[in-house]
């Protein structure tokens, strides 16, 4: 991703970052803040946190509940802005980016996989799915999109073998049904970074297992920076790098 002289946002192309040690660096976070007050109490979360994360490179982030995953997750996918530090997704200081510009960066940029699927429930499998694409073109871009719109989230419902289910709406789908569609719908618009918090905390350990097999295999396969907030260690045991968040910092799990 690059700033361009005007100001907008450009994707920089897939091919521009190879995988393994020596690939670009997607996201870069140096001395991360972020503290909230409670009445007259300050409490510190992120204490200067700090986290390269490569492209095609998968990251757990372990640590107990209240540590600050979440809070930090927010950060990088750019739900929240840090009190202090530097924040850069692809080579851009997001810091300086107004909120517009952060939405275009993040809808291009970065898929989310929540734990309870925050699926539309009036909305069919296909039709959540093709969200992030129907945001990225916008309302008059959209009528000359959406036949490209709705192949391409076909496909990617097919890859996760759902193209048969497309036309169902989530209270017809099953649990791991509705994860799957989930990560469908972050994977649609080929982000570079994606972002999952507790992705198999909703599921029994069969379903798990599978959700987690697929993921990772998707990830591989299109370059994608995985990032994972979870409680599960097997799930963790299958990322690249292992992190533990304490006392707002982030060390070797």
């Amino acid at each position: 991703m690059t700033e361009l002289a005007s100001g907008t946002v450009e994707r920089m192309p897939a091919s521009s970052s190879a995988g393994a040690a020596g690939a670009a660096i997607v996201l870069h976070a140096t001395g991360l803040q972020r503290r909230y007050r409670m009445g007259q109490e300050v409490i510190e979360v992120l204490r200067g946190l700090d986290l390269v994360l490569r492209a095609g490179e998968s990251v757990a982030i372990m640590g107990r509940s209240g540590a600050g995953k979440s809070t930090l997750l927010h950060l990088m996918g750019l739900l929240d802005r840090p009190d202090a530090g530097s924040l850069q997704i692809d080579g851009t200081e997001t810091s300086r980016l107004s909120r517009a510009r952060r939405a275009r960066l993040r809808n291009l940029n970065i898929g989310f996989v929540f734990q309870f699927y925050h699926l539309l429930p009036e909305l069919t499998a296909l039709e959540n799915v093709m969200l992030p694409l129907m945001i990225q073109h916008g309302t008059l871009g959209w009528l000359a999109k959406r036949g490209a719109a709705r192949r391409q989230s076909l496909a990617v419902l097919d890859e996760l073998g759902l193209a048969h289910r497309a036309r169902h709406r989530p209270a017809k789908l099953s649990g791991g049904e509705r994860q799957r569609v989930a990560i469908a719908r972050a994977l649609v618009a080929q982000p570079r970074l994606l972002l999952c918090d507790e992705p198999t905390g909703n599921l029994d350990e069969r379903t798990s297992e599978t959700i987690a097999d697929q993921l990772f295999a998707l990830a591989a396969r299109h370059g994608h920076s995985l990032v994972i907030v979870t409680h599960d260690r097997e799930l963790a045991a299958r990322a690249d790098r292992r992190l533990l968040l304490h006392d707002g910092h982030l060390g070797a799990a």
